[in-house]
């Protein structure tokens, strides 16, 4: 006996019958609660994915309205959503996909309690904002709850992956990776960005969180992949914590 009914059986029946996933694999999406942080570029084919794949509970943030400058990347939305904020647009799209998943949307950028609190109540969370205040501040609250944290960036031409697990011993997070850097971050909106990009980042963020929430495989901890698009290219370097880094270090 299963908790999972005859038509879930069916529905997800290609991903159950790979072995290292099975019905455990798929229980456990179905308990799991995922936050997507951020649904453009990045939270679109994330989202799709997850809510495809059925996690079980989808909390959507975002403060941002649909654009027609969106529509380019942004795959959630549509042409008549302009105008409407991008969390209820990607709900009811999501919805259409999987109405039997439950999905949050949460129009506000959270911050400071409201953030922790957010981050602490799921099992994952997916940094797919465009922002660098707002990625350290996403980092310092998954450090604090001990939630592993799946971070995606993308401009241009070139992406970028690299999960992050608290849970893990001496295991590196976020700011280890750029320090202060990251502040000095361009944006899609000034350097523009290849819409396919976005996609393969958004969509290898779900798969990271699929692998953290039912244990298949092995996730990119430790590690940081990226990707050129227009080489054709991924290349992965590996990331040690650092012992001055003022998110995670013990000193």
């Amino acid at each position: 006996m299963t908790d999972l009914t005859d038509h879930e059986l069916e529905r997800y029946s290609r991903q159950i019958l790979l072995p290292q996933f099975d019905i455990a694999g798929q229980l456990a999406l179905k308990a799991s609660k995922v936050l997507i942080i951020g649904v453009g570029g990045l939270g679109s084919p994330a989202a799709l994915y997850l809510a495809a794949a059925g996690v079980g509970h989808l909390h959507l943030v975002d403060d941002d309205c649909v654009d027609l400058s969106n529509l380019q990347r942004q795959v959630l939305h549509q042409q008549d959503s302009i105008g409407l904020s991008k969390v209820e647009s990607a709900k009811a799209q999501l919805q259409r996909i999987n109405s039997a998943i439950s999905i949050v949307a949460d129009r506000q950028r959270l911050e400071g309690e409201a953030l922790k609190h957010a981050i602490s109540a799921v099992d994952v969370v997916l940094d797919c904002t465009d922002n660098f205040e707002t990625r350290i501040a996403i980092n310092q609250a998954c450090l604090q709850t001990q939630t592993p944290l799946v971070s995606g960036a993308a401009i241009r031409f070139e992406g970028q992956v690299a999960t992050f697990d608290a849970r893990v011993d001496d295991s590196p997070c976020y700011q280890c990776l750029y320090g202060t850097l990251g502040s000095q971050a361009l944006s899609c909106s000034e350097s523009g960005v290849l819409s396919p990009v976005v996609g393969i980042i958004g969509a290898y963020q779900a798969l990271e969180a699929i692998k953290v929430i039912s244990g298949l495989g092995q996730a990119i901890t430790c590690r940081v992949q990226f990707f050129d698009g227009l080489r054709s290219d991924w290349r992965e370097f590996k990331l040690k914590q650092d012992p001055a880094c003022p998110a995670c270090s013990k000193q």
